[in-house]
Parts: structure tokens; sequence; C-alpha cells
């Protein structure tokens, strides 16, 4: 989550919603992130909201976490429900991020999933997953989220080269990550993902490739590739500023993520959103294409962010605020906004067009439609599509997604 959150208007000591939030809810999916903000270490290039023990002192534990996490999901039944007894919309996916979700262990994190069944009924066929540090993840932990709810798990991988794992402050060995996917598959996970960062400064076109041969080689379903971002304030973006490391070069981005499409399709993944492969459609993350594609959801913990019917709104950051907040019977909402139509539309076409779908010409002006046409003539979105009605990026438009998406709004 970025350091700076926007600013925005005061949430309610209740979290009640304004009324346009429940407009069409029942066509849209409903989701809870849960964030656990503890790390054993602090990676040189994350600027997520996340503490080592160190830096928390003794401000807040895992059992204060924990508590005030259930109240926010108790909080999220009292303003979503229409009952006495909590949330009646089915849960489609939850997620568990962080931070290290393996380090507070099986116990807190299938408790919390139970404390979501309780007040909400949960989708057949509901995803939940959870991140995972391959340090912290052994078979006994496997077998216990698995045995308690959790379908699919996602590991921050990075990369094979010991000398890219240094540079990025990561502490796994190369080869435990792909020791964890076969645990994961005797535990019974059906779906887990591999994170890879490419562009390290000092990687090689050859770290990468084995890399990506190593997670296809792993068996697993679904592979997200990330361009290294030097995030400001991070102790990465203070060596680039002082020359200790290069800042990663644009087409030396563009080459590595040429080489992931080119290997990951050739082993029979295939793309459906700008960074992410999967196998099978089954494999696809349901929980992020909520996201990208305008469905609602609670972030639950310091520092998350929600977003139901246009209304988005983020918690207090800091893991003692937010236990505070809870405890007094207060939102920890830090603020929120309410999304104007032009503000929805903007932000449909930006994720939208991520997708392998892309998104209809319809939710574009004319104006947007007549640079789609160029775009069209440049190579970059699809002829067929769209002949068909859609605007969908082609592989050199994937390389330009952003700025081609504003160009097509207004």
């Amino acid at each position: 989550m970025p350091s700076t959150p926007p600013e925005g208007d005061p949430v309610p000591a209740d979290g009640s919603l304004p009324d346009q939030a429940s407009v069409g809810e029942a066509d849209r999916s409903l989701s809870f992130y849960l964030h656990v903000p503890f790390c054993a270490t602090r990676c040189g290039y994350c600027d997520f909201n996340t503490y080592t023990a160190g830096e928390l002192g003794s401000d807040a534990s895992a059992q204060s976490w924990l508590d005030a996490c259930l109240a926010e999901i108790d909080l999220a039944a009292k303003v979503l429900g229409s009952g006495p007894t909590g949330g009646t919309r089915p849960v489609s996916t939850v997620f568990v991020g962080g931070g290290t979700p393996s380090l507070v262990g099986a116990g807190p994190l299938t408790g919390l999933l139970r404390a979501i069944a309780d007040r909400f009924p949960l989708a057949p066929d509901v995803e939940v997953t959870t991140e995972a540090n391959p340090e912290s993840t052994d078979p006994a932990l496997l077998d216990a989220l698995r045995a308690g709810g959790y379908t699919r798990l996602s590991l921050g991988m990075q990369s094979t080269s010991s000398r890219v794992l240094q540079v990025l402050d990561r502490r796994h060995t190369p080869g435990r990550p792909l020791e964890v996917v076969a645990h994961a598959r005797a535990a019974g996970f059906e779906h887990v993902n591999l994170d890879l960062i490419y562009g390290t400064p000092g990687e090689r076109d050859q770290d990468f490739a084995d890399s990506l041969a190593a997670a296809i080689a792993s068996g697993v379903d679904h592979v997200s590739a990330y361009s290294l971002i030097v995030e400001p304030g991070t102790r990465m973006a203070r060596a680039v500023r002082t020359g200790a490391l290069p800042m990663p070069d644009e087409d030396v981005l563009a080459d590595r993520y040429l080489l992931a499409e080119q290997a990951l399709s050739d082993a029979g993944f295939a793309w459906y959103e700008v960074s992410n492969w999967a196998r099978t459609r089954q494999g696809r993350c349901r929980h992020n294409l909520a996201y990208w594609t305008g469905g609602d959801w609670w972030g639950v913990g310091p520092g998350a962010h929600s977003h139901v019917g246009g209304v988005r709104w983020w918690n207090v950051r800091h893991p003692a605020a937010y236990a505070a907040a809870l405890a007094a019977g207060r939102s920890p909402g830090q603020a929120r906004e309410v999304l104007d139509e032009r503000a929805r539309r903007t932000e449909d076409v930006l994720l939208r067009l991520r997708l392998v779908d892309g998104l209809p010409l319809t939710a574009l002006s004319g104006a947007g439609r007549d640079r789609a046409r160029r775009q069209v003539d440049a190579g970059t979105l699809d002829a067929a599509a769209f002949a068909a009605g859609r605007a969908v990026l082609t592989l050199s438009g994937r390389l330009l997604a952003d700025g081609i998406a504003i160009d097509l709004l207004d």
C-alpha cells in the first residue's frame, strides 16, 4: 500500500456509508482483503505498510492486531448487512496480504476466515488466498491453512539468482520457493502463484530467464511478473539517489517483459492481465479481477483500503492506532472519498484496458474512440477486437498500457 495515502473526507465513527454505495450492489461481487502488517525484515524496495518487531516495539502485537481485525469484521457486517446477524451478500473472494501473513501462523489466519464465514455467506466456489514468505512457510502451516478453507497460495519468489535476491534484500535462498510449491501441492492447494520481479540492478537476461524456467518447472498454475519500481522513501531509492545502484533501464524492462511473455506462453500460460499469466481460466486470481472490474471489497487491517459502490476509504496506518480506534468502538477509517461518474469511468478505463478482454468502445467518448482508432493504426490495439467493438491491447500495447489508457480518456 502506498506510503502516502490521499487526502479525503472524514469517515463516520460508525463506519456508515452513503446511500449511493448500495445502489446496484446485487450486480457487484463482494470480497474481503485482510492486511497483515508484520515482517521479519524490511526489503529495501518495499514501501508497503509493514513493520518489523523493532519498529513496533511495545505499541502493538499480533494479538492486538488480531482482536482489532475481528472487531472490524464485526463492523463490516453491521455496515453491509441488512439484518441483526450480519451481512447477506455472498463473499466471492478473500485475500490475505502484507507484510508476511505466514509469520502470524495458521491459527489467526483460519480464525479470521471463520469470522467472515460466521457473518457473511461464502460463495460455494469462494477463492481464499494468502500470501506467504518462503522462509516462514512449512508443511504444517500449509496443511492447517488448507484444512481451514484456504484454496490458493501466493509466494514471493522474486528471482532464483542469489545476487538479485541480495540486491532486493530478500532473505530466502533461491531454491526455497520451489520447495514450498511442492509442499503446497502435497497439502492440496490446486492454485499456487509465484511472484517474480524483473529489472533489478545487476540482473542479467539469463538471470531472469532462469527464474522463469524455474517457476514454470515448479508446476504452479499462475505467475505474476512485475517490473521493479523504485519507490520514493525506500532504502533502494536512497541507494539510487546516491549512485550506489543504477536506476532500472526502461528498455531493459521492456525486453524482460517480452522474455516473460515468450517463455510463459511457450509453456502453456496465457496472459489475462498485463502482469499476470495463468495456465487455465480457473487459475486466474479472481480476487484481483474483482479489483480490476469494479467489484466491492472491504479492507480489514491497518492501512487497508476499501471500495463499495464508488465509495473508497482507507484505514489509519499504524497498528496501534488501528487497534485503539476499534477498541473504542470507532471505525478505523482515516478518510474517504466518493467517486463521481467521471472518476469512476477513468478508473474503469485505466484498469479494464489492462485485461485480456479489454473494454467496450462504448466506455469511451467519441474523441476517445477516434484515438483508439489511431492506436489500432499504431499497432498497440488489436484491429479485430476493435472491429468487434472492444479496445484490447496487443503485445506492443501492453508495454505502453498506462500511456494508452490515458490517451483514450478525455
